[in-house]
């Protein structure tokens, strides 16, 4: 999250070599297949929270026969389900939906899998407070990261397994939907509306946004000057506030352009929840915020810049499994001082400074490359991650680090990546070897020297 939220990380995410489990989440995801598509067809009515839903996935099974396979979907109660249109045997407990189709999935065969389900959304419980679908006074959101997906519908909950989406919700008329994707239609009849969405990139299930809620919509910046359409939907009386606290958004998109790469999306939406949230929250094409993210003084604009950096780091450039979430994290908060840095504020040297100087006097026992399930939204992780990509800028120099972020970014494009991975991209860049720095940052809980340009 912006600000907060398998040994398999090696492996391909069709499942050619046999892929583990997730080591933080093993319950979520099944490594045995890979969605293509997800088609959501959505009923919602705010007052009683009543969800709905109709799934439709298109899959792939992986290098051996498929006898049976898992979704996962939260306690909701399920109708029909079907594979390749029969029916198969299933059993549906403990937040899993396994399926034994009527006759086993052949290696590599193309499959569809329907689902039926409906009741009262609720977020999935986790060391973090509440996951998922959340209902809010008037509406709801959804903030999934790290496997809060299943609260809502269901999916092979993985980071590595994505896929396009598209979402239809019908609900009061009144209420506005935002997804993450293009709007292709909004259809009225009698006293309710249907919002269709769609997201042809590459999506992992934690990334696919939705809120409901009582908005205004606002066009920031000039899609014929800036080429990415960037809409806001706000509660009317925060509207004079909001319109001072993210004026630079374009900007942050016109540099975030220049330094990591075409912007990988077809648009970008910032919904403005009318509820405080802990912390914003990143979907994929779409930034979540809180009443308290605007104060019509721009107090929160480098949440502003992290969340959108994120659709390049995170989004579009998706990690294998949880243990590389710094890959995430780390490369947002560096872009909050490089924004810093490029909009007249402190220069990133200064900001690492304070981060170094935060760090030394906390514990020293985070791994950053592996920090386990404990302790991977810990606040050090991302101080510690923005400290290591300074680090890096610092032993490569500028006029090869910045080619290096944005050609990671590039070349990684709806891509699914590694800290190895990353490590050996980096080491290409370097007049000289950086191995021993990326280990001590990386793989050693010791906190290095602050680093400095050579």
């Amino acid at each position: 999250m912006g600000g907060h939220t398998r040994t398999g990380g090696q492996n391909p995410p069709d499942g050619r070599t046999g892929p583990a489990a997730d080591p933080y989440f093993p319950d979520n995801g099944d490594p045995r297949y890979r969605v293509n598509r997800y088609e959501l067809a959505l009923e919602y009515r705010p007052g009683p929270n009543r969800l709905a839903g109709t799934a439709r996935l298109s899959a792939i099974a992986g290098r051996a026969p498929l006898t049976e396979f898992f979704l996962n979907l939260a306690e909701f109660k399920v109708g029909r389900v079907l594979v390749d249109g029969r029916a198969p045997h299933y059993t549906h407990r403990g937040g899993r939906l396994r399926l034994r189709p009527a006759k086993p999935l052949p290696a590599g065969a193309a499959f569809t899998v329907e689902v039926h389900w409906s009741g009262n959304p609720r977020p999935v419980r986790s060391p973090w407070g509440g996951l998922g679908w959340e209902e809010l006074t008037d509406g709801a959101l959804v903030a999934s990261q790290p496997v809060g997906a299943p609260s809502w519908y269901p999916c092979n909950d993985r980071p590595a397994d994505k896929a396009s989406y598209q979402i239809s919700v019908n609900t009061p008329s009144p209420y506005t939907v935002v997804g993450g994707g293009r709007l292709l239609t909004r259809t009225t009849r009698a006293s309710t509306t249907t919002w269709v969405y769609e997201q042809p990139a590459p999506t992992s299930s934690y990334l696919v946004g939705l809120s409901i809620g009582l908005y205004q919509t606002v066009l920031l910046g000039d899609p014929g000057l800036d080429g990415v359409r960037q809409s806001a939907y706000v509660p009317t009386h925060l509207l004079p506030q909001f319109s001072r606290d993210f004026a630079r958004q374009p900007a942050m998109m016109r540099l975030f352009e220049e330094l990591f790469g075409p912007y990988p999306f077809g648009e970008y939406a910032v919904v403005v929840a009318d509820e405080e949230l802990d912390v914003p929250v990143e979907a994929q094409g779409l930034s979540q915020f809180g009443t308290n993210h605007v104060d019509g003084v721009r107090g929160s604009e480098r949440l502003i810049a992290h969340e959108l950096a994120h659709q390049w780091f995170g989004n579009s450039v998706t990690i294998a499994d949880w243990r590389h979430i710094w890959l995430n994290e780390g490369f947002a908060k560096y872009a909050e001082w490089l924004w810093s840095e490029r909009s007249g504020g402190r220069p990133a040297h200064e900001h690492a400074a304070t981060a170094h100087r935060l760090l030394a006097a906390l514990p020293q026992d985070l791994r950053l490359a592996d920090p386990g399930r404990k302790l991977m939204f810990d606040d050090r992780l991302y101080e510690r991650g923005g400290l290591t990509v300074h680090a890096l800028r610092c032993a490569l120099g500028d006029d090869a680090f910045f080619p290096m972020l944005r050609d990671w970014a590039v070349a990684n494009r709806h891509g699914v990546v590694t800290t190895a991975a990353f490590a050996a991209h980096a080491a290409r860049y370097a007049a000289t070897p950086v191995d021993g720095l990326l280990t001590a940052w990386l793989h050693r809980p010791a906190l290095p020297p602050l680093p400095v340009p050579a």
